[in-house]
């Protein structure tokens, strides 16, 4: 995950901090030389890190509230402030039009992922914000990029503008925004051709494209596992273009970060969305003050809330929960909580969500879901009595359920251990719940998610 190593990096910075009493020039500068090698580990900007630091220094070393606070949390405070500034202190959203469609063109080098993106964006829109979306394929270059977009436009359920590869971008961008307001969509989405470099043909095929159909938004994908580089395209392109915003990929990628701290900084671009994997749904509304959170280990509950509220049924939810407190959860119930988790995302991305977690290493996150695959998969070779009153399964069921599942009848016995377990922490809760006290040690008293393997 990027930034991870940065996170680490300052987590262990801030620990030195806890024994000082207060924050003096002496141990001030030893921190900051910390911190400024770890961004620049994180291959963010000199030029950004030296601002960076000084302007911590500054405000660190002029607080008088520093005697009254504890130093490193006053400094979390600070770098936490000055993070925010740097990706930008406020979000930066699309801005959409009210009267008329708003026109998003999307530019970049080739090989960043820009025709994936903009089906992500479509999703994104139509189904997160209610948006009608209309799709253009203006990459005549790429034969595949057309049909990739044409594909995704067919996944997503919207509507596409394809002419082929035998007529102009501009021709073609003209005839999808013509459409897009005699037919009253919210937005279009224009997918343009990339270089392997930027070149003076690209550039005159994306300004014709602009003076054509006077795009609202003109957003540059940038890679974030390219580093500064990405610095020097963002700022070709704005020169050329007047970029209103860049779309950062690959966030869930092992990149250093660098280039997300730096962009905005160095370029005057702001990030307004960010790619956090390969699914439709890994597109995500960029907040400068959760990804400042996310950097100093903070986590993100205001993302995990919207995850669920958006991937989990409050009904079924509701109904389940009923169950589990009333002593009537089943091997159903265990499997639907499962799938509702799966919906989330990945396992690793949603713990590192949560404040306060301990951090797990991929094999540990690996082990976790393998076995979160296991569980589902051995469930479903049950038959629907067996999974309503597990006390039935005897040897000879359980050998039938292992050889259907492609398990051993040991992980079987696993599984049916983790339910037990469960449904003893449910009948905990419960107790606890009816006496209106918490359990010790609060809800980590009762074994958190233990009961799923995690």
């Amino acid at each position: 995950m990027a930034f991870e190593s940065l996170t680490d990096k300052l987590s262990g910075i801030f620990k030195k901090l806890r024994g000082q009493s207060r924050l003096t020039e002496s141990n001030m500068e030893d921190m900051l030389k910390e911190i400024r090698i770890a961004l620049l580990e994180a291959d963010v900007n000199y030029k950004v890190v030296k601002e960076f630091t000084n302007n911590v220094k500054e405000k660190a070393l002029g607080q008088e509230v520093l005697r009254k606070v504890n130093p490193s949390q006053m400094l979390v405070k600070i770098v936490h402030d000055e993070l925010v500034e740097l990706l930008g202190s406020e979000d930066s959203e699309i801005h959409y039009q009210n009267t008329r469609p708003t026109i998003i063109m999307m530019v970049g080098l080739q090989g960043t992922g820009k025709t994936t993106t903009a089906g992500k964006l479509a999703y994104l829109l139509k189904n997160k914000m209610n948006k009608t979306v209309l799709l253009a394929a203006g990459d005549v270059y790429r034969p595949a990029a057309i049909d990739q977009l044409d594909q995704l436009a067919k996944t997503v359920g919207v509507d596409i503008v394809n002419m082929g590869t035998k007529v102009s971008p501009v021709e073609i961008s003209i005839k999808a925004k013509e459409k897009a307001f005699n037919e009253h969509y919210d937005v279009l989405i224009i997918d343009t051709a990339g270089r392997l470099q930027i070149d003076e043909q690209l550039m005159q095929e994306l300004n014709d494209i602009r003076d054509a159909v006077s795009p609202d938004e003109i957003l540059l994908l940038v890679d974030a596992m390219s580093g500064q580089d990405a610095v020097n395209v963002a700022n070709a392109f704005n020169a050329q273009l007047a970029l209103t915003g860049a779309v950062m990929s690959k966030l869930d990628g092992d990149s250093r970060g660098g280039a997300a701290l730096s962009i905005r900084h160095m370029t005057g671009v702001p990030i307004k969305l960010t790619g956090v994997g390969e699914k439709l749904t890994d597109l995500d509304v960029f907040h400068p003050d959760r990804m400042a959170d996310r950097i100093l280990g903070m986590g993100d509950v205001v993302t995990l809330v919207e995850k669920a509220q958006e991937a989990i049924d409050e009904k079924e939810a509701k109904k389940s929960v009923n169950k589990m407190m009333s002593g009537k959860f089943d091997l159903t119930d265990m499997l639907a909580q499962l799938k509702q988790v799966k919906k989330l995302g990945s396992l690793g991305g949603l713990l590192k969500l949560i404040p306060g977690m301990p951090k797990i290493t991929p094999e540990q996150t690996e082990a976790a879901e393998r076995e979160m695959k296991n569980v589902e998969v051995i469930i479903n070779s049950m038959t629907e009595e067996e999974r309503h009153n597990p006390d039935i399964l005897k040897y000879s069921r359980k050998i039938r359920i292992a050889n259907g599942s492609g398990k051993s009848v040991a992980e079987l016995n696993r599984v049916l251990k983790k339910y037990e377990q469960m449904k003893a922490t449910m009948k905990q809760l419960e107790t606890y719940r009816k006496s209106g006290r918490m359990p010790p040690g609060g809800l980590g008293g009762l074994g958190g998610m233990g009961g799923l393997g995690m």
